[in-house]
């Protein structure tokens, strides 16, 4: 077994792509990913024991000098940080994936424009059959659209990697909710601000 020399961030799998893609762009070689199923989302009451049952695995199998935590709360209802706490494992800050990958100040302003706002991220948009139209069996009764998605006003295309085929989807996907339109490019920038942190405590 070799000597711990790397960090290791324990991702939403909804992450995978940006996480891997901003380790890459800044080079920084003493971080390493592993990613939970992102349908865990669809679980939320499974978040924090599967969290907790990787920190425990990648502990046992001594590589990992530091360990970190890239999720929000996710809808474990403060059952996460509470887990981190009693393990003493750090998670990058926000309270979920939208307001990682579109910034605080940005998330936040979006937020007070209009509360009623659904979000759109590179994954979901990607999954979005699967996930929204499929998973909440809008396939096959389509009246549902209006029970799910009554409260909301807008939907909000948080791109990541925006391309025109990308904003089409995007658009097609509010139109097919009943939503107002609106699209940010976020780039990975925030995202690897939130890792920052991490770099800086890793290396001495």
């Amino acid at each position: 077994m070799g000597s711990p020399e790397r960090a290791l961030v324990i991702a939403c799998g909804a992450l995978a792509r940006e996480l891997l893609a901003v380790i890459e762009a800044s080079n920084w070689q003493h971080l390493a990913v592993q990613c939970l199923p992102a349908d865990l989302h669809n679980r939320p009451q499974r978040i924090t024991e599967a969290v907790r049952q990787k920190i425990r695995a990648a502990r046992a199998s001594g590589r990992f000098s530091q360990l970190y935590v890239a999720y929000g709360d996710c809808g474990t209802g403060g059952a996460l940080d509470r887990m981190l706490a009693e393990e003493g494992v750090e998670r990058i800050a926000g309270a979920h994936c939208y307001e990682f990958l579109a910034g605080s100040a940005v998330f936040e302003s979006l937020s007070d424009q209009e509360p009623g706002t659904f979000y759109l991220t590179d994954f979901l948009l990607r999954h979005f059959e699967r996930i929204v139209i499929r998973g909440l069996g809008i396939d096959r009764y389509p009246h549902l659209v209006a029970q799910y998605f009554g409260n909301y006003r807008r939907l909000v295309y948080l791109a990541q990697q925006p391309t025109a085929e990308r904003l089409a989807a995007a658009q097609a996907a509010a139109g097919r909710l009943g939503l107002a339109f609106e699209w940010r490019d976020t780039g990975l920038a925030p995202l690897a601000q939130a890792l920052a942190f991490v770099k800086r405590e890793t290396i001495q």
